[in-house]
């Protein structure tokens, strides 16, 4: 290759570099202004159902935490009416996600981590609306969900169709989805840091999404300051300021609470699995399930209105001695497990909410009663609200299997870090008391698990080759050509389909029976446009996924800028195969990235390649990049200007990522790829 050309081709990817970095930056800064507004709708959408459902209607009025106003319960006058309420909501949000987005049925944050595996990040837009009215109304009406899942959902939402609006291709909108999550939930908590990490972790059972973590802050800083700046800054969670950990002998108790919050998470995903399977068996129609639950839900209401709507007021009475005092002492028992029973006709019955609040408010009242049960026992912790703290972030850190972002988003919430230390000891002993078991089904264990990533662990070479030494040949059409000139020649190159230019450069397909009708009309009358191309510098598991995404067969391998791209050839997935086949026979092995902006592999040299039987001084390596180390027969050789490599060498070369696909010809035994045929 020319040294120009070279040259010309290291700016390019250089350029290319730095837009990525930069794209996360303000692609971060537009999903948390989205997500950010769409929280204050949510949040108001919120308080005026809860208002003219619950309150005018039932004269229920529920405890708001400090950080909410921190307004008393009142109510309810008319309880008979708790059950006719919540079903109407459950049943106002059945048909509307029935009917109109089944998507929004159910915990968002599931759907959020469906969308991000198998559904290339893509959240269809009508989705928002739907699920910020449907959710409003059902947790409105006195339903036992949270707005934590929803949110989600709608920032998730907000990510993917911004994506889509700017063009971006699938794993970049993976990313925007997961940017979106974290937006949502860092906003509605008024936990920025926790909402970032969450969306990094809830994406699996066992691993983190680290890609997302950057976009994710970005997002979910600006959706708080939004979010903030309408609201306040004041963390949900008052009163807790003062609580710290000083007495070691506490530790022990703390390691109990875990063990219990990881049994009573068990119960919470096994539980609300089974009534959702139960749900789905019953023989009623979708729209109608909702309302069952509701109805339910209602009646439990009656004897125990604590256990209905969101239930952060609650947690933040039992703060105080005299707050938990003031609940009977069978009622605090009992309202885990009368929340667990709540929450999953709620939600498992298909109506619209979330998980993780109620996760939270049952971890709290855990907490609250074990407090209640041992604070006479000698070196029990004094306050309960730290007991009440801790019980939150173990039970659901622990079934949810988001233990960083629960550490993170409860300091966050109740503004007060002490309390790290017993915490990490609770979540540690819950999280081996709950194993695999999670109360999100679609995650995954690991990133080997899902489609986003499978074959970039199943193959990781294809991370490492670019798609240009994959491209075979492909006919170019001229646009002005005759359909018969044209159907001529491929017949001549025994092709049935080529490419042609479109208006403004963009790349259109014609297969041969278009052309054969096409008599004297241009090539171009019967082209149609393909989705996109694949960037002759993309790694080549980048290019299968574009192929997956669109579902498409081939694609044009191009190079250049965007406003004038040269034709390489194109790409399918035999000819990824076959240059995959090409660099596994070398035994090439990406080793990763070593330092900042430095990356290296090693490989066995073929007889053909260029580095065979010549001295190290003599080879004119690109820029950026050099032999670190020559393995021959067993013996490490120091890679000295005078050393002559030989066919069988295995070679470990240090190179900048723009020179990948220099670095890797220095392994190919053969020609390169073809070019295209104009």
């Amino acid at each position: 290759m020319p040294a120009p050309w070279r040259r010309t081709r290291a700016r390019q990817a250089g350029l290319r570099a730095v837009r990525r970095r930069y794209r996360a930056v303000w692609l971060g800064l537009v999903i948390g202004i989205a997500a950010g507004l769409g929280s204050i709708a949510f949040h108001e959408l919120i308080r005026f159902a809860t208002d003219h459902l619950l309150g005018s209607i039932a004269a229920y009025h529920p405890p708001e935490p400090l950080g909410e106003g921190g307004s008393p319960a009142s109510g309810p006058e008319r309880a008979w009416a708790l059950p006719i309420v919540i079903a109407l909501g459950g049943l106002a949000s059945g048909l509307l996600t029935t009917f109109l987005a089944p998507e929004a049925a159910g915990h968002g944050t599931d759907n959020a981590i469906r969308a991000f595996h198998w559904r290339s990040g893509r959240v269809p837009w009508h989705v928002v609306p739907i699920k910020l009215v449907a959710s409003a109304v059902t947790i409105g009406s006195g339903g036992a969900a949270g707005p934590e899942g929803p949110n989600a959902q709608i920032g998730a939402g907000f990510g993917s169709v911004i994506a889509d609006r700017l063009g971006l291709e699938p794993a970049e909108r993976r990313r925007a989805m997961a940017a979106g999550i974290g937006a949502g939930i860092g906003a509605i908590f008024r936990a920025p840091l926790g909402g970032a990490m969450m969306a990094a972790e809830v994406l699996y059972r066992h691993d983190l999404e680290a890609d997302v973590i950057l976009i994710s802050l970005i997002s979910s800083i600006t959706a708080y300051a939004i979010f903030g700046s309408y609201t306040d800054f004041e963390p949900i969670f008052g009163g807790a300021a003062g609580f710290d950990f000083s007495r070691p002998s506490e530790l022990p108790y703390y390691a109990i609470l875990g063990l219990l919050a990881g049994l009573v998470g068990l119960l919470f995903a096994r539980g609300f699995s089974a009534t959702e399977a139960r749900f789905e068996r019953l023989p009623l129609p979708a729209w109608a399930r909702p309302a069952l639950g509701g109805l339910l839900v209602g009646l439990i209401g009656i004897a125990a209105p604590e256990a209905i709507h969101i239930g952060y007021g609650w947690v933040q009475q039992g703060f105080t001695p005299e707050g938990i005092m003031a609940f009977s002492p069978w009622l605090l028992l009992a309202l885990p497990f009368l929340r667990i029973v709540t929450t999953s006709l709620t939600v498992g019955s298909g109506g619209s909410g979330g998980i993780f609040g109620p996760g939270m408010v049952i971890g709290g009242m855990l907490g609250a009663a074990y407090w209640r049960l041992g604070h006479e026992l000698p070196g029990f912790p004094q306050e309960p609200g730290p007991v009440v703290i801790i019980g939150m972030t173990a039970m659901f850190g622990a079934i949810a299997h988001v233990p960083l972002a629960m550490l993170l988003m409860v300091a966050e919430m109740t503004g007060n870090l002490s309390l790290l230390a017993p915490a990490m000891a609770a979540v540690a002993v819950a999280t081996l008391v709950v194993g695999d078991e999670t109360i999100y089904r679609q995650q995954l264990p690991t990133r080997a698990d899902s489609p986003a990533h499978r074959h970039r662990f199943a193959f990781p070479l294809l991370s490492a080759l670019p798609a240009r030494q994959a491209a075979i040949p492909l006919v170019e059409l001229d646009p002005f050509e005759s359909c018969q000139a044209a159907a001529a020649r491929l017949r001549e190159a025994g092709a049935s389909y080529a490419t042609t230019r479109l208006e403004h450069g963009r790349l259109g397909e014609v297969t041969l029976p278009r052309l054969e009708e096409g008599g004297n009309e241009p090539v171009s009358a019967r082209a149609t446009p393909l989705p996109t191309a694949v960037d002759a510098d993309w790694p080549l598991d980048r290019a299968l996924d574009t192929l997956a995404e669109h579902e498409r067969r081939w694609l044009p391998v191009v190079d250049g800028s965007p406003t004038h791209r040269r034709l390489l050839g194109q790409i399918d997935t035999r000819a990824l195969l076959r240059s995959y086949r090409r660099a596994a026979a070398s035994q090439v092995r990406p080793l990763g990235t070593i330092a900042d902006n430095l990356e290296a592999l090693d490989g066995v040299l073929p007889a053909g390649s260029p580095l065979a039987f010549r001295r190290l001084a003599d080879v004119a390596f690109p820029p950026g990049a050099r032999v670190a180390a020559v393995q021959r027969d067993g013996e490490t050789l120091l890679p000295r200007g005078e050393l002559i490599l030989l066919p069988g060498d295995r070679v470990t070369v240090t190179y900048i990522p723009r020179a990948r696909a220099t670095v890797l010809a220095l392994f190919e035994d053969g020609p390169p790829p073809p070019q295209s045929r104009a």
